[in-house]
């Protein structure tokens, strides 16, 4: 089969590997209709992510159809449409049980592994571990496209940004950073009932996609003082309720940190690849929270059960189409994000 191989910092190839096979009876080889990339994708691009090995099969998010299940397999059965959730749990586990699956103790304390510890999701065929639990059916009437979606980019803005970040209505939200995690957080702290959204970047384009994924006004980085401009739109001119951090570069934390009024909740959802400034000197005064997280992703059935016209629209994030033969390309013009006005782009298996 093709798949999309890591070979190191800077290094990717769309080359033949041999199909995955089925390692324990709780596995399901999956054969991959549509899935896309992550921001995180490119993190380990750059090596920010030394845990992946050279030759690691990248990509934790996908639609597909159920091939072959091992005997262990109680609930997912061949021939399946699924979701293809970024998490992998064993259920068993007491992180598992407590609802933290990031931190699955079966899967070594870490409940991501596709495209990172094992082969993922971007070739023809991948391998789920504990499928009965990391695999969730597509609903007739929901799009593969929708799907997606639902695999990692919605749960993570909603869990580590909306739900850590405590948005409850009435709240107001800035939400630093406007890619494709920070428009999730938009989204769904919009339908947390919000009373205000605030989107904050230097791209214009993603500003204005913005203001149709729930935010009620923006603050272009460009224009001046973030932080002033931030303030100035909170109902009191002391800061926001709650700041959600999307973008993982220490100028953004910063301006998330500095953004929030007293009592105020900083709710980290970027992946950092280098050490950020926490003035604790200054802060600890503030009676402020701070949460980060990796998403648990045990969000996808609600949220899939909130897709709806006029409700959460998951296909708005799709900007770019290709096809499997075009990996090279989709990665070229997602890590060109900005200039090509992409947001999420989707690579279909045509075979």
């Amino acid at each position: 089969m093709k798949a999309l191989v890591y070979h190191g910092p800077g290094k990717k190839a769309w080359q033949d590997v041999p199909e995955p096979t089925l390692q324990d009876p709780t596995d399901a080889i999956v054969k991959v209709e549509s899935t896309t990339i992550c921001g995180t994708d490119l993190h380990i691009l750059k090596g920010d992510v030394p845990s992946v090995d050279v030759g690691r099969i990248l990509g934790h998010e996908g639609v597909g159809v159920v091939t072959e299940v091992g005997a262990g397999c109680t609930s997912v059965k061949v021939g399946d449409r699924v979701i293809i959730s970024c998490i992998s749990k064993c259920m068993q586990c007491a992180y598992c049980k407590a609802g933290l699956t990031s931190q699955c103790q079966t899967l070594g304390g870490i409940g991501w592994v596709l495209g990172h510890l094992v082969d993922g999701t971007q070739a023809e065929y991948v391998r789920i571990p504990f499928a009965d639990h990391g695999l969730i059916p597509l609903p007739p009437g929901i799009s593969a496209e929708q799907g997606v979606m639902l695999s990692d980019i919605l749960p993570t803005g909603y869990e580590i940004g909306v739900l850590y970040g405590a948005v409850k209505p009435g709240d107001e939200v800035a939400v630093v950073g406007a890619g494709p995690v920070g428009l999730a957080a938009i989204m769904t702290a919009a339908g947390a009932g919000a009373a205000k959204v605030i989107a904050v970047d230097g791209n214009k384009f993603r500003l204005e996609e913005s203001l149709g994924f729930g935010a009620t006004d923006t603050v272009d980085v460009g224009a001046g003082d973030a932080v002033a401009a931030i303030k100035a739109l909170s109902r009191d001119g002391l800061g926001v309720d709650v700041a959600i951090e999307a973008v993982g570069i220490p100028v953004t934390f910063a301006t998330a940190m500095d953004s929030i009024r007293a009592g105020g909740r900083v709710a980290n959802v970027g992946v950092h690849g280098e050490p950020v400034t926490l003035h604790l000197e200054r802060e600890w005064i503030r009676n402020i929270t701070i949460t980060t997280g990796l998403v648990n992703a045990t969000t996808a059935p609600e949220l899939l059960g909130k897709i709806k016209p006029g409700g959460l629209a998951p296909e708005k994030f799709v900007t770019h189409r290709f096809s499997f033969d075009e990996f090279e390309d989709a990665y070229t013009t997602f890590g060109n994000a900005a200039d090509e006005h992409a947001l999420k782009v989707i690579i279909t298996n045509g075979s």
